[in-house]
Protein backbone atom coordinates (compact mmCIF):
# COMPACT_ATOMS: atom_id res chain seq x y z
CA UNK A 1 0.00 0.00 0.00
CA UNK A 2 1.59 3.57 -1.02
CA UNK A 3 0.87 6.01 2.05
CA UNK A 4 2.67 9.02 0.92
CA UNK A 5 5.21 10.59 -1.68
CA UNK A 6 8.80 12.62 -1.23
CA UNK A 7 9.71 14.25 -4.68
CA UNK A 8 13.75 14.77 -5.17
CA UNK A 9 14.66 17.79 -7.12
CA UNK A 10 17.98 19.01 -7.86
CA UNK A 11 19.61 21.61 -6.32
CA UNK A 12 22.87 23.83 -7.57
CA UNK A 13 23.62 25.34 -3.75
CA UNK A 14 22.30 23.70 -1.11
CA UNK A 15 22.74 27.05 0.47
CA UNK A 16 20.95 28.85 -1.65
CA UNK A 17 17.87 26.24 -1.74
CA UNK A 18 17.67 26.07 1.58
CA UNK A 19 17.39 29.81 1.99
CA UNK A 20 14.45 29.32 -0.23
CA UNK A 21 12.43 27.42 0.96
CA UNK A 22 13.11 28.39 4.63
CA UNK A 23 13.14 32.21 4.56
CA UNK A 24 10.97 32.72 1.48
CA UNK A 25 7.82 29.77 1.73
CA UNK A 26 8.57 28.75 5.34
CA UNK A 27 9.48 25.58 5.17
CA UNK A 28 11.90 23.89 7.96
CA UNK A 29 14.44 21.39 8.15
CA UNK A 30 13.13 17.69 8.52
CA UNK A 31 15.60 15.41 9.54
CA UNK A 32 19.53 15.57 9.55
CA UNK A 33 20.50 18.44 7.19
CA UNK A 34 23.92 17.87 7.72
CA UNK A 35 24.21 15.63 4.86
CA UNK A 36 26.48 16.26 2.23
CA UNK A 37 24.56 17.29 -1.05
CA UNK A 38 21.20 16.44 0.25
CA UNK A 39 18.42 18.10 2.12
CA UNK A 40 15.13 17.32 3.01
CA UNK A 41 12.75 19.80 3.94
CA UNK A 42 9.51 19.74 5.19
CA UNK A 43 5.86 22.45 5.61
CA UNK A 44 2.41 21.05 7.39
CA UNK A 45 1.87 17.76 5.37
CA UNK A 46 4.41 17.62 2.82
CA UNK A 47 8.39 17.11 2.00
CA UNK A 48 10.56 18.06 -0.36
CA UNK A 49 13.79 16.39 -0.68
CA UNK A 50 16.76 17.58 -2.85
CA UNK A 51 19.87 16.38 -4.38
CA UNK A 52 22.76 18.22 -5.18
CA UNK A 53 23.66 18.53 -9.36
CA UNK A 54 26.52 20.10 -9.34
CA UNK A 55 26.40 20.35 -13.52
CA UNK A 56 22.24 21.75 -13.27
CA UNK A 57 21.94 24.43 -15.57
CA UNK A 58 18.73 26.11 -14.32
CA UNK A 59 17.59 27.23 -18.04
CA UNK A 60 17.25 23.35 -18.67
CA UNK A 61 15.77 21.93 -15.64
CA UNK A 62 12.76 20.01 -15.66
CA UNK A 63 12.03 19.41 -12.44
CA UNK A 64 8.66 20.07 -11.04
CA UNK A 65 6.06 19.06 -8.09
CA UNK A 66 2.65 19.20 -7.82
CA UNK A 67 1.49 20.31 -4.26
CA UNK A 68 -1.78 20.15 -3.35
CA UNK A 69 -3.19 22.92 -0.91
CA UNK A 70 -7.15 23.26 0.92
CA UNK A 71 -6.87 27.58 0.84
CA UNK A 72 -5.57 28.67 -2.71
CA UNK A 73 -6.35 32.01 -2.46
CA UNK A 74 -4.61 32.18 1.11
CA UNK A 75 -1.73 30.85 0.10
CA UNK A 76 -1.25 32.82 -3.26
CA UNK A 77 -2.35 35.80 -1.47
CA UNK A 78 0.31 35.14 1.32
CA UNK A 79 3.33 34.42 -1.45
CA UNK A 80 2.02 37.74 -3.41
CA UNK A 81 2.44 39.56 0.10
CA UNK A 82 6.23 38.37 0.70
CA UNK A 83 7.01 39.27 -2.70
CA UNK A 84 7.69 35.93 -4.12
CA UNK A 85 7.80 35.87 -8.37
CA UNK A 86 4.47 34.37 -9.77
CA UNK A 87 5.79 31.90 -12.90
CA UNK A 88 4.73 34.38 -15.77
CA UNK A 89 2.37 31.62 -17.47
CA UNK A 90 1.47 30.47 -14.25
CA UNK A 91 -1.07 33.05 -12.63
CA UNK A 92 -4.00 31.93 -10.20
CA UNK A 93 -6.82 30.53 -12.38
CA UNK A 94 -8.96 28.15 -12.78
CA UNK A 95 -7.89 25.18 -15.29
CA UNK A 96 -10.56 23.05 -17.19
CA UNK A 97 -9.39 20.25 -15.21
CA UNK A 98 -11.44 21.59 -12.00
CA UNK A 99 -8.01 22.91 -10.04
CA UNK A 100 -7.37 26.54 -9.33
CA UNK A 101 -3.22 26.62 -9.90
CA UNK A 102 -0.44 28.86 -9.74
CA UNK A 103 3.42 27.96 -10.46
CA UNK A 104 6.42 29.21 -9.08
CA UNK A 105 9.75 28.93 -9.63
CA UNK A 106 12.87 28.12 -7.21
CA UNK A 107 16.24 29.26 -7.74
CA UNK A 108 17.58 26.27 -9.29
CA UNK A 109 14.27 26.84 -12.02
CA UNK A 110 11.85 23.91 -10.36
CA UNK A 111 8.81 24.81 -10.87
CA UNK A 112 6.35 24.39 -7.91
CA UNK A 113 2.91 24.25 -8.90
CA UNK A 114 -0.10 24.65 -6.07
CA UNK A 115 -3.52 23.63 -7.43
CA UNK A 116 -6.62 23.20 -5.18
CA UNK A 117 -10.25 21.19 -6.51
CA UNK A 118 -12.85 23.55 -7.08
CA UNK A 119 -14.86 20.90 -9.02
Amino acid sequence: MLIEVHPKLPMLNKTITKDFYINQLNFEVFGDSEFDGYLMLKKDKIQLHFFEFSSLNPKENYGQVYIRTNDIDELYQHLINSNISIHPNGKLELKPWGQKEFSILDPDSNLLTFGQNYF
